[in-house]
């Protein structure tokens, strides 16, 4: 009789049960993770509200994710049980033109996990040992849990390829808004101007290395960009809000042959001045999701004291309390940043 592990499932939005399924049996090729950590997203957020575009249901969610190697297949080499590890969870083909030229994350069928296909919200998960990435032993479950929105942010960072001694801008200071500030900062901006309409999540992102930050509901962002960075003003603007609004403020106040990098998705069709973005003949770049070596640089950053996770943790749920946790969520949008379900709480 094979042992029973309990899986979370949302059965439609806003409407979650959990199942008692196997235990999966590693392939030869897999590792099996016992679940410590997982974060819930913005994206997770959209499936439970039932606005993510790309969902099904039902579906087991989860992501962003940390545990620990109980059992390994017979032909994994390179992990070893007891090992603390996050998860990638893209899941990808390998034959299309973006992978087979090294851009996976742009794979033709690409299916991220807790979307597409099955979600790591279960007390124990198989999976491919390519997509299992160790995390240092002194590194914390919740911290491991929190290097996929890193890396999200250690990509974009990167889509800006001259940022040693950059002047950027972060329009947006959610969570991956605050980690980018960090992330631009460790990979060596000189300054980051961040704008937010939350004093909250601004003072969040001065404490974590914006050198200016600007409440554009009480003053006006073109005359705070140019009091701060000089009429030269940014090399490159980060959007992380995904409006209208901050879209336009891009546009419309970025330096002449500059840089805009779209890092936010859009929940609708966006309606923004081409005609501006033309006439100025801005670079308007997009970033999606990351790669291997951008999990790699998340790690070292956090190892080497570059990134705080700690400070974004606002609240952790117990397993069985994932749809209060998005309760939690909606009822505290100002001031939550990142919010952890405890699968097994033992060992931090």
């Amino acid at each position: 009789m094979n042992e029973m592990m309990t899986q979370q499932v949302m059965m439609a939005p806003g409407e979650i049960i959990f199942r008692k399924v196997p235990v999966p049996q590693p392939g030869p090729d897999q590792a099996l993770i016992r679940i410590k950590r997982i974060g819930i997203c913005g994206s997770d957020i959209h499936v439970n509200h039932g606005t993510h575009p790309y969902t099904s249901y039902p579906v087991t969610q989860g992501h962003e994710v940390s545990g620990q190697i109980v059992k390994l297949g017979e032909y994994v080499k390179d992990l070893t049980v007891g090992q603390k590890v996050t998860i990638e969870p893209q899941v990808f083909c390998g034959r299309c033109y973006p992978c087979l030229h090294g851009k996976y994350n742009l794979c033709e069928k690409l299916k991220v996990m807790g979307f597409q296909t099955t979600g790591t919200g279960s007390e124990y998960f198989a999976v491919d040992a390519s997509k299992v990435t160790p995390i240092p032993e002194e590194m914390t479950y919740s911290e491991g849990a929190m290097i996929e929105p890193l890396a999200v942010t250690v990509h974009a960072a990167k889509r800006f390829p001259d940022l040693k001694g950059a002047k950027a801008v972060v329009l947006g200071c959610g969570p991956i808004g605050i980690l980018l500030i960090q992330s631009l900062k460790a990979m060596g901006a000189a300054e980051v101007f961040a704008t937010d309409i939350s004093d909250k999540r601004l003072e969040l992102a001065k404490s974590l290395g914006a050198d200016y930050v600007v409440n554009t509901m009480k003053a006006n962002y073109a005359e705070a960009l140019v009091n701060a960075f000089g009429p030269d003003k940014a090399d490159v603007i980060y959007e992380c809000a995904g409006s209208d609004i901050t879209m336009d403020q891009a546009i419309q106040n970025a330096r002449k042959g500059s840089t805009i990098i779209l890092v936010a998705v859009f929940g609708k069709r966006a309606s923004v001045d081409l005609a501006k973005l033309n006439d100025s003949e801005l670079d308007l770049n997009t970033s999606m999701m990351y790669r291997h070596e951008d999990y790699e640089d998340a790690i070292r950053f956090v190892r080497e004291g570059k990134i705080q996770l700690k400070p974004l943790q606002s609240a952790h749920f117990a397993f069985e309390d994932f749809a209060k946790a998005y309760e939690y969520i909606d009822n505290n949008r100002e001031s939550t940043m990142k919010v952890l379900i405890d699968v097994d709480p033992e060992g931090e």
